[in-house]
């Protein structure tokens, strides 16, 4: 019995050890309180085991009696398990199926523990303060979340100034690769897109061609510039028209051109050279007077000043390439430059819709025209429309600036003295080896103001001139004064009786009479605009809004429209040339469209901004002519 007593015990100790350990729960206790009350003249012989903690740790409950049957003698709540088998008439209720599961118990007490630790310590750390004074403090909290929120804080304000919104005027370091712009809708009264997004191509060539030809000049090392430029045409363009090429140069083209070029095209192409007489400068001109001109543009820092070639090739581009002889058959010309890009497909033929439109001009580029190249441009060009009682048609309206900006940049605020930035740009001539149109400066300032001389006689004295003085400027006479936008005609579509009009003619020969083609450095391009001010409608100019095209750093890349897209169409001429694959497959993933896009699976380049939104663009002047914005 001693034994059994002392195994009772141990029984007792291991059950209240193992309950403790895992959270001493109420049917513990009494199990414990039960097991010591039995009675030591229990019949039941049995020795209890040992709990053995390898065991299954699972334990049934005792049987519990009813209290209102219990036998006289026996426990009042509680007996053996063989006085219960001898009690046949007893009632009771079975607990056995109830079974104590320490590791659920363990489990749902580190629950509790976590989750209480974690309330406690929320507690303490919104009570607790951080001294900064020894009269103010502030919460921890707050402390630790301050330096969080000043981090994400500047992060959004780098990734701003780095993308800067292109719909917010692009001004950060790379605007063009923020949001998709917002593109402004364009009122259609006098002047609007031919097409809004794709046609099928091989249904609009069924058409006869118009009798219409692509230009080029270009040198013999320009042939990779040359190429480019016809890949991107080519591809986004002529594969599906076939238009010829006429290409022009001053000097013969070597075999190597040739092959190259014909190689690139399935269109027909010829090649010509431009006569001395022409592509020189007049022979009544000083030749001593055009060197020394052109030296002290290049000593002025004149963007392209220095350079005779360039010179050339804009009193060329001016006044006589309309007349060379392989262009004598043709009606229409697009003019082509090396190196420009194409982003758009074109998937209609822009010539014959402007001869359905009746267009004479077109363009996808206005921009402002440096005011040192052009000083006494508009001068020549009023006296001529003066002398010739010349009446508006509602272009020449296009170039005029309006008298309350005279002196102030776009944005209001003063200009800057242009005579400081000629010094500076002294410092960085342009080497006598570069060529092409270049980069603009879209800052154009304007300010540019007039020696008091006699109005018959005035000439700009660019290097010793006074910016900041109050005079009337060289470029403002009678009342009108040049704004000095232009149409950047390294694209433009045109036709060419337009040039080849006595009107034209007249106005060219008053201009090279001037001498301004080598005295001052004036471009084709505003020359061209000028003209189209002075014998043109704005019904009959035509801004290919569609059109996607770069040149240098500036260009014009329309959104796509909504819901008027289709399918690519791919263009691999050598389907084992991996690079031609490559390209295929980049033109394949155009951009998305865009609310009032008009393009059709244009791809834009991402490093520079869309020109049409830019300080410099005068696309504001040619919206206010045509009927505004929507």
């Amino acid at each position: 019995m001693q034994d059994s007593n002392a195994s009772s015990a141990a029984v007792i100790h291991s059950t209240r050890t193992r309950g403790r350990s895992i959270g001493s729960f109420d049917y513990n206790e009494k199990l414990v309180h039960a097991i010591s009350t039995l009675s030591p003249t229990s019949e039941s012989s049995e020795t209890p085991s040992p709990i053995n903690p390898d065991e299954p740790k699972q334990f049934p409950l005792p049987t519990v009696f009813d209290n209102t049957t219990s036998q006289p003698g026996s426990h009042p709540g509680l007996d053996s398990r063989a006085s219960s088998a001898s009690s046949a008439n007893s009632t009771y209720r079975d607990f056995s199926s109830y079974y104590y599961n320490p590791a659920a118990d363990l489990k749902q007490s580190d629950h509790y523990d976590y989750k209480k630790q974690a309330q406690v310590f929320s507690f303490k750390l919104y009570r607790s303060r951080f001294r900064i004074t020894q009269n103010i403090s502030v919460p921890l909290a707050l402390v630790l979340v301050l330096p969080m929120l000043v981090l994400g804080f500047m992060i959004w304000l780098l990734l701003g100034v780095i993308f800067g919104g292109a719909s917010h005027g692009g001004n950060g370091i790379l605007p063009s690769l923020s949001n998709t712009p917002v593109v402004r809708e364009i009122a259609g009264h006098i002047d609007k897109p031919f097409v809004l997004g794709c046609l099928d191509p091989l249904v609009e060539n069924q058409e006869p061609r118009a009798n219409a030809v692509l230009v080029v000049l270009a040198r013999n090392k320009e042939i990779e510039g040359v190429l480019e430029s016809m890949n991107s045409l080519e591809r986004h363009w002529n594969r599906w028209f076939n238009y010829p090429y006429v290409f022009l140069n001053d000097e013969p083209f070597n075999s190597t051109f040739k092959n190259a070029i014909r190689n690139a095209t399935k269109s027909e192409v010829k090649f010509g050279q431009i006569d001395p007489k022409v592509w020189n400068f007049p022979e009544w001109a000083d030749e001593a007077d055009i060197n020394e001109s052109i030296a002290k543009q290049g000593d002025n820092a004149i963007m392209y000043g220095g350079m005779a070639s360039y010179h050339r090739m804009c009193r060329f581009y001016s006044g006589a390439f309309f007349d060379h002889p392989l262009l004598a058959e043709y009606t229409w010309y697009w003019r082509v430059e090396p190196e420009v890009k194409y982003f758009c497909d074109i998937t209609y033929d822009p010539f014959k819709y402007m001869e359905k439109n009746n267009k004479v001009y077109g363009f996808t580029i206005v921009i402002k025209e440096l005011v040192e190249t052009v000083p006494n441009l508009f001068r020549h060009t009023a006296a001529f429309k003066k002398e010739h009682n010349i009446t508006s048609r509602g272009m020449w309206e296009m170039f005029l600036k309006k008298h309350e900006d005279e002196l102030k940049k776009e944005n209001g605020e003063p200009v800057a003295n242009k005579k400081n930035r000629l010094k500076r740009n002294k410092k960085d001539k342009l080497s006598n080896g570069q060529d092409g149109s270049g980069d603009e400066n879209f800052d154009v300032e304007a300010g540019q103001l007039l020696l008091p001389t006699d109005e018959s006689d005035q000439v700009l004295d660019v290097e010793h001139y006074d910016y900041l003085s109050n005079e009337v400027p060289p470029y403002s006479i009678n009342g009108e004064t040049y704004n000095m936008c232009h149409f950047w005609s390294n694209f433009e579509i045109a036709r060419l009786d337009f040039f080849r009009s006595k009107e034209y003619k007249a106005y060219f020969e008053a201009l090279d009479r001037a001498g301004g083609f080598w005295t001052e450095r004036w471009g084709d391009a505003p020359v061209h605009s000028l003209a189209a001010g002075l014998f043109l409608s704005p019904s009959e100019v035509h801004y290919f809004r569609d059109i996607g095209y770069r040149h240098t750093t500036i260009q014009h890349c329309p959104a796509n429209a909504p819901g008027k897209q289709s399918p690519h169409l791919p263009f691999i001429l050598d389907h084992n040339d991996k690079k031609q694959l490559e390209e295929d497959a980049y033109w394949s993933q155009s951009d998305l469209p865009v609310n009032n896009g008009v393009g059709c699976r244009c791809r834009c380049d991402t490093d520079v901004v869309e020109v049409e939104g830019k300080d410099g663009s005068c696309i504001a002047e040619w919206v206010d002519l045509t009927g505004g914005w929507v």
